[in-house]
């Protein structure tokens, strides 16, 4: 298993490993439909997306963190009488 501390690289990693997975096949579907290279070209697609994705995840999510933050309050929790 990994330490805690790399906990944001793994987060990164898996989320440009699945986004660029799926949004790449959804792209090459609607620009190529499906030949019979389908595979060979959502495969490029999703390399080349997963390459550039990756490092963008890791610079982003902590912003996205910060924003999220700020938009959601935290739950107070009722007093009980």
């Amino acid at each position: 298993m990994f330490h805690p501390r790399h906990q944001h690289i793994l987060f990164a990693f898996f989320m440009a490993l699945f986004m660029s997975f799926l949004m790449s096949g959804v792209i090459s579907y609607m620009n190529v439909g499906l030949p019979e290279n389908f595979l060979k070209v959502w495969f490029h697609a999703w390399w080349t997306a997963f390459v550039i994705a990756f490092p963008i995840v890791l610079f982003v999510a902590p912003m996205v963190r910060r924003i999220v933050n700020k938009l959601v309050r935290a739950v107070e929790h009722p007093h009980h009488s």
